[in-house]
């Protein structure tokens, strides 16, 4: 090429994904995979059941599922979701107030960089991949967060999270994602509460990630972002990818409160908008089930079902790994991911486990050469020696060391036995180097 055409990359790296790469190339050296690192329910065994295929094959007979839908999404399911809202009395909406993407990840990436590069959005740490790789992206700095304490249940420090809004004029916006992924914490109403005062005391406006709002469990209780907004100008981000579960359809939306309220904000959500229009619309059929799967008999009693198994396999997870040495967990109450904190002072770049395959130790040791952070590399070594693919917790922006995995394995035996091994190899790797 006559010159450079790439724009280069941040840095970042989408390790939920990326670690994909390894564990198919150990795949390729004869090693089975165990995937915990994707909180995709299909993939790991959850049975879609024949009722949802069956609304599917009724709408699809529909020539009008294969066609463009308007830009802003189908107004059938567009007035559905509004009228959802609107019966709950806490805020009104109408259709117009909500935008259809493909997939949240759609959402996030035009909302972010339809920021000013010089205003940010402060945001949860350790915090979901996506959102602050947008936000890097979009400002091309690290970004301002508030943190999640795992030595308080997961709670984020909300002092800290005043105090950042109060000094630092750059932040126009909060991000909340409840529940949180990778935490697992699920925000109590009266927290929720405070954060949108700090937001209206200081001028800002709150963007929810609420993909997870109908999955919370273990006796725990939440609102939506619509039930204490109040009057301030916010953006909830929902989807079916996780709730339905069908990840491969890509299709979320944005549901924007108190348009008209503020000009600024206004203009903000008209230059998503118009970024939106460039892709036409985001793709039909899937939109064209909402409506008929929500209102479907049979869904409500599923979805309690699989809210009562991740409640289970929480269960498991934490009475396995709460007296293991050395590490920090906290039980899952919503979404179905579990977050383990390494103690710092237990990892060093010397530790190792036990690799039978040649090649697989070759490769890893080959991976590990070089300086990397001390719980990435545990999750190789992981990886390499039982199979089990989890996710390194600094990848979601936090200098707290440890690694997420899912709750999502349908066999309870075999999802306790992973668990079981995963508690076994902290203690082996950590006293690997003693």
């Amino acid at each position: 090429m006559r010159f450079e055409i790439s724009r280069g990359g941040s840095g970042l790296t989408y390790e939920i994904r990326n670690i994909v790469l390894i564990a198919n190339k150990l795949k390729e050296l004869g090693m089975e995979i165990v995937w915990e690192n994707i909180g995709d329910p299909v993939q790991k065994g959850e049975k879609i059941p024949g009722w949802m295929k069956e609304v599917l094959t009724e709408i699809i007979r529909d020539d009008y599922s294969f066609a463009y839908s308007p830009t802003k999404g189908v107004n059938e399911t567009r007035e559905f979701l509004a009228g959802r809202l609107n019966k709950r009395g806490k805020v009104q909406i109408t259709s117009e107030d909500i935008i259809f993407f493909n997939g949240l990840g759609d959402a996030i990436a035009r909302a972010y960089s339809s920021i000013q590069v010089d205003a940010r959005m402060i945001m949860p740490e350790p915090t979901y991949s996506t959102h602050f790789m947008a936000e890097v992206l979009h400002a091309s700095f690290p970004p301002n967060t508030y943190r999640m304490n795992p030595y308080n249940n997961w709670n984020p420090d909300m002092r800290e999270l005043e105090q950042k809004v109060k000094s630092h004029k750059a932040i126009v916006g909060i991000l909340v994602i409840n529940p949180d992924n990778p935490t697992g914490f699920v925000y109590p109403e009266e927290m929720l509460r405070q954060i949108i005062k700090i937001a209206k005391d200081n001028d800002l406006f709150v963007v929810f990630d609420e993909t997870y709002i109908n999955i919370v469990f273990n006796g725990k209780k939440t609102v939506p972002l619509s039930d204490i907004v109040g009057d301030l100008p916010a953006i909830s981000m929902k989807g079916i990818s996780k709730e339905l579960p069908w990840p491969g359809a890509r299709c979320g939306w944005m549901e924007i409160y108190n348009a008209g309220k503020d000009p600024v904000f206004d203009r903000f959500i008209n230059t998503i908008l118009h970024q939106k229009m460039s892709e036409v619309c985001s793709t039909t059929l899937p939109q064209l089930a909402i409506p008929k799967i929500m209102t479907h008999p049979e869904y409500t009693n599923y979805l309690e079902e699989r809210r009562s198994h991740y409640a289970r396999l929480s269960e498991i997870a934490y009475n396995i790994l709460k007296d293991v040495p050395y590490i920090m967990v906290n039980k899952t109450n919503g979404a179905f991911y579990m977050t383990i904190v390494i103690n710092e002072a237990a990892l060093n770049s010397r530790q190792k486990l036990h690799i039978k395959n040649k090649e697989v130790r070759e490769f890893v040791e080959n991976l590990t050469k070089e300086t990397i952070e001390h719980d990435k590399r545990f999750v190789y070594y992981l990886l390499a020696s039982t199979g089990i693919c989890v996710v390194p917790l600094t990848s979601f922006f936090t200098p707290l060391l440890g690694f997420r995995m899912t709750l999502l394995h349908k066999d309870v035996g075999e999802f306790e036995q992973t668990v079981k091994t995963i508690a076994e190899k902290i203690t082996e790797y950590i006293n690997s180097s003693k």
